[in-house]
């Protein structure tokens, strides 16, 4: 099932980050002809050193829903949308720069990074169980990155700000982010978040296989008076569940996030290809989608333990 590697034009390989970076740079390149490439490039290098387990501080991805293909993905998604906003503005519109741009591919690429568990944590044994927190986990980080790239404090805090876009603890309209374009950018990120997951081919059968069992484990990890979240009866009955989710996110996408998947189709010049592949998705889930056979692609290292199998009754 090779395509089940790719991105949704089935020509950029979305579990390979050398070839998602070359896709960012590129079109960083194309906005901004004298834009240093150099962060970008380091910023795709450590995200897969982290991923993998390579950092002293932090145990490899356990996450088999939010992995290495998935934040991947959402870069990508990024990049595109933020090219279409870009050549598609209109006069009023505030332009990008060189440096939003970087910041919002790193917001992009660490937006998930709050699952990667510290290796000095004895608390939880397993990633998902910071389904809560992880997005404030994930822009302390980002913070403290962007500082490291040697960007400006205004910046580094704009860069974790961004991530509270692509969660559900914060309502976009009350995060303090201002308006303009700053905005935009969260609302582009919390875009691609959603389109970039919701037309991945194997969506359904990453939901049913994956995405289950880390909401069971991020329900037992939560902390008290947290947002609670959805609760289903099984992997089956998530994906059974789909449609309406689906009507839900697409209300999402346009009224607390500015429609600005419409970018994407700005960046093709023409169809909307992650629309077009969200709405197959949720079509085939709302017709019983009886069969589920595609095999999405796994990214974790071998030793890695997502959660307790014998748990949810689920095989390897």
């Amino acid at each position: 099932m090779r395509g089940n590697n790719y991105d949704v034009t089935g020509t950029i390989r979305t579990t390979d980050a050398g070839e998602v970076a070359t896709e960012v740079v590129r079109l960083c390149s194309k906005l901004f002809a004298s834009a240093d490439s150099q962060p970008l490039e380091r910023a795709f290098a450590d995200a897969v050193r982290l991923y993998e387990g390579g950092d002293p501080a932090y145990l490899p991805c356990e996450t088999e829903y939010h992995d290495i293909q998935h934040v991947l993905d959402v870069t990508l998604a990024m990049a595109r949308l933020m090219d279409g906003y870009q050549r598609s503005r209109g006069a009023s519109d505030e332009a990008l720069s060189a440096e939003l741009y970087t910041v919002g591919a790193l917001a992009a690429l660490f937006h998930d990074f709050g699952y990667l568990r510290r290796r000095n944590d004895h608390r939880h044994r397993y990633g998902a169980e910071y389904t809560i927190t992880h997005v404030s986990r994930g822009a302390a980080f980002l913070r403290a990155y962007v500082r490291q790239l040697g960007y400006a404090e205004p910046l580094a805090q704009l860069g974790g700000t961004l991530l509270h876009f692509t969660g559900y603890e914060r309502r976009p309209e009350a995060i303090r982010i201002g308006a303009g374009l700053t905005r935009r950018l969260g609302e582009l990120l919390g875009t691609a978040d959603i389109i970039a997951q919701m037309a991945d081919r194997c969506y359904l059968e990453k939901c049913r296989d994956r995405l289950y069992p880390e909401f069971v484990l991020g329900a037992l990890g939560a902390p008290r008076r947290a947002v609670p979240l959805p609760s289903f009866a099984s992997g089956a009955d998530l994906v059974a569940k789909t449609p309406s989710f689906y009507e839900h996110a697409v209300h999402r996408l346009n009224t607390q996030l500015g429609r600005s998947y419409e970018y994407a189709a700005r960046h093709f010049g023409g169809a909307n290809l992650y629309i077009d592949a969200m709405r197959r998705n949720a079509a085939y889930a709302a017709d019983g989608a009886a069969v589920l056979r595609r095999k999405p692609p796994y990214t974790l290292l071998p030793q890695v333990e997502p959660y307790p199998r014998d748990l949810f009754g689920l095989a390897h």
